[in-house]
């Protein structure tokens, strides 16, 4: 087993490197640096779905202030935008590790993450529907160009990826299937197009309820677009073939701006977090307009190498039980 573990371990560094290498060229990227926790109580740290708990803990150094580890890098990045000057048409990457401990175990989940976490200085007129989808585009074409490559390295791991993606707002998708949940639309729609990107995702659908949730301070799901709709954010899914079932690899979107963060926050009743760090900076007009996103690392190398379980891809925390269960089925994590 040693000897196929260590073979996975060097296809996944293939992947890795395949793939950042593209999307640096498609998005015009500047690999940088990125922290593993920040400052509590600065906004900075994503807060997700707005229920999840991060991992904190007290800084001695720093009479006790208490610093927590990172759930994504949404809102750094666009500081860091700031700080290091980038100009409209560039943008950073960053390799970025963090724990989510309130994460539900799954073939899918783990409490450990690490994503390609993105960020690009856009000009204000390129708030649009049109400019999303084409930087959807740009990633798809890494994401296929990826696959390509690994099935020519590995044979054994076939491509499945449609040449194209298709596009599809998240209240188009709700009237397509009105009676089915969020994630049967999703499946049924992946399973239809193999690979597919819902845009609009956050605010609430013409049912009351919204496809999936957003924090309000980072993504704008609630800008009209161009489509009639609402949003200028979304999921990049597509269909796998060994979970049989529709494949989330990036969540991403255009950032709110003044307008948005402000009427976002009102929604979500925490009109309070305009007062944090972040939020000042941004209506006081010292952050630029940008698009960012994460792409999950793990979840890549497991579409690419065609794995059953995020286990197979990275090393995390699990369970005895669970870990005999997987190797009775032949799945040994690492």
């Amino acid at each position: 087993m040693g000897r196929n573990l260590l073979k996975t371990e060097q296809a996944i560094t293939f992947v890795k490197d395949i793939f950042s290498q593209k999307l640096v060229q498609v998005l015009n990227l500047i690999p940088v640096s990125s922290p593993l926790v920040v400052l509590d109580g600065t906004g900075i740290n994503d807060d997700l779905n707005g229920i999840e708990r991060p991992v904190g803990f007290p800084i001695k150094s720093l009479n006790e202030q208490r610093a927590v580890v990172v759930h994504s890098l949404a809102k750094w990045k666009r500081v860091r935008l700031t700080e290091l000057e980038i100009q409209p048409g560039e943008g950073i990457l960053t390799d970025m590790r963090a724990l989510r401990p309130d994460e539900d175990y799954s073939p899918i989940h783990s409490i450990y993450v690490d994503q390609w976490d993105w960020e690009k200085h856009i000009d204000s007129e390129n708030r649009t529907l049109p400019y999303l989808k084409d930087t959807v585009l740009k990633i798809y074409q890494a994401l296929y160009e990826t696959e390509q490559e690994v099935a020519q390295r590995y044979p054994e791991k076939q491509a499945v990826l449609p040449k194209d993606i298709h596009f599809i707002a998240s209240e188009e998708l709700l009237a397509k299937y009105p009676h089915l949940t969020p994630k049967e639309r999703e499946n049924a729609i992946a399973k239809e197009y193999g690979a597919v990107f819902i845009y609009g995702i956050g605010g609430e659908l013409s049912n009351g309820f919204p496809h999936d949730g957003r924090a309000a301070d980072y993504d704008d799901w609630s800008t009209d677009n161009e489509n009639g709709n609402k949003g200028l954010n979304g999921d990049i899914l597509v269909w796998n073939p060994i979970l049989y079932t529709a494949f989330e690899l990036s969540s991403m979107g255009i950032r709110v701006d003044k307008k948005a963060l402000l009427h976002q926050l009102e929604r979500r009743g925490s009109l309070e977090r305009a007062t944090l760090p972040f939020h000042t900076m941004l209506l006081n007009d010292l952050l630029p307009p940008s698009i960012g996103g994460g792409i999950g690392q793990s979840r890549v190398c497991m579409f690419m190498l065609k794995k059953a379980h995020i286990g197979e891809v990275q090393v995390s925390i699990w369970d005895n039980e669970q870990r005999t269960i997987l190797a009775s089925q032949n799945i040994n994590l690492l």
